[in-house]
């Protein structure tokens, strides 16, 4: 029995453009299988250089090396040397990102840090900041840790948390303002935020403006630089592919830096972190975004993971992500029964992540199904249907294919 014209066709438009596209080689550097995995926006894939670079840290480095380690095999500079790495892909220049602790605690020390800088007189990244500041803004719809987190940092600094929507936040900046934390991609729905515009709202009021960018480092173009975000935070183990629980990063835009005021000074970010003195001096520059001692193992691991990205602009990146999710949509209207599910994702590709979140009955067990057939992506209660696409191994034909057995799960 023949397939459906329109099945054909879609299916012939999807080796069209895995033919001519520019990202493709990149998929051999990654350990994949015949599943179509679509949850990179949870736990991106296993870049294929990890596994024998990790033996060596732990073989050579580890075993045989020991303490000379942290000189010879360059441990010490780390955070800061990865850090510079992952900067071109948010488009920050170096001696701006530190790697190192969790995403929480990042944001904890963004948070914190943001609403002192504020407060300085003269202060923080916009005019009129002052003492008088003692109110935090948070996207209302943040993942829930940002949530958490912010409202402890504001408890902490004496400070009342106010969360709004996005859309929302320039109309509710005033004097009171000290510091702000959006997130540039929501979780559920894949909604891009206008990272410049608002970062420019919040400086107006004199605010300090705090980024969460777990969703859209190595998706999109960021502009950290370009638009003048005063700190970001974000997570390597999704489209870095860093790992499970791979370390976090913290951006401080360089003019902030000897402002930024961490409420987790530790000897490694001490001027002199074997001086071993009672009084604590903060180090030069990110340096003083670290901590404690670095964990080395993930650490490497995130390391070699980076080097996928050689020689791949971002810009490439976001072009071919957009055109998977326009793709995927369109083959989900072609196969889906009408009325069975609902995009919650943007369809104006500037208010679109690299995620398609699809709101549909019965959410979890059709997920479930989806995964029994290979179509790996995930659920958020209570009905959201979550696949993410990442560029340097997502092929169009896995997007014709999902969207396909989506179509068959729900006849």
């Amino acid at each position: 029995m023949s397939e459906p014209r329109e099945s054909a066709e879609l299916r012939t438009r999807a080796e069209s453009l895995d033919s001519t596209d520019e990202l493709a080689k990149a998929r051999e550097q990654f350990v994949l299988d015949e599943v179509v995995y679509l949850d990179g926006n949870s736990l991106g894939a296993l870049p294929a250089g990890v596994p024998g670079r990790v033996e060596d840290v732990v073989r050579r480095q580890w075993g045989e090396l020991r303490i000379r380690s942290w000189d010879e095999s360059g441990w010490w500079t780390a955070p800061e040397r990865i850090g510079d790495r992952i900067a071109p892909l948010v488009g920050a220049g170096p001696g701006q990102i530190v790697v190192g602790d969790s995403t929480s605690v990042n944001v904890f020390k963004a948070v914190v840090a943001a609403v002192r800088m504020a407060r300085l007189a003269g202060g923080g990244a916009g005019q009129g900041a002052g003492g008088g500041r003692d109110e935090v803004v948070v996207d209302a719809t943040t993942f829930p840790t940002d949530g958490y987190i912010a409202e402890s940092a504001a408890r902490l600094t004496g400070c009342t948390l106010r969360p709004v929507l996005p859309s929302e936040v320039p109309d509710v900046l005033g004097p009171r303002t000290a510091a702000v934390l959006l997130n540039h991609v929501d979780y559920r729905t894949g909604r891009l935020h206008d990272l410049q515009s608002l970062t420019a709202a919040v400086h107006a009021a004199g605010a300090v403006a705090v980024w969460d960018l777990c969703h859209s480092a190595g998706a999109l173009p960021v502009g950290l630089d370009e638009h003048g975000v005063d700190l970001a935070v974000g997570c390597t183990y999704k489209y870095l592919n860093g790992g499970p629980g791979s370390p976090a990063y913290l951006y401080v835009r360089r003019d902030l830096q000897d402002r930024f005021d961490s409420p987790l000074p530790g000897w490694n970010s001490h001027a002199e972190p074997f001086g071993m003195r009672p009084d604590y001096e903060a180090a030069p520059g990110a340096l003083r975004g670290r901590v404690g001692t670095p964990d080395i193992l993930s650490m490497l691991a995130l390391e070699a993971a980076l080097d996928v990205w050689d020689g791949i602009p971002i810009e490439s990146v976001r072009a071919k992500s957009l055109a998977l999710t326009d793709f995927f949509l369109e083959c989900v209207a072609a196969y889906v029964p009408e009325g069975r599910v609902e995009s919650l994702t943007p369809s104006a590709h500037r208010e679109r992540g690299s995620q398609v979140a699809l709101r549909c009955d019965n959410a979890g067990e059709v997920m479930q199904r989806l995964i029994a057939r290979g179509v790996i992506g995930d659920f958020r209660h209570p009905d959201v249907l979550r696949f993410g696409f990442t560029p340097l191994y997502v092929g169009f034909a896995d997007v014709e294919r999902a969207a396909g057995v989506l179509g068959e799960v729900l006849a």
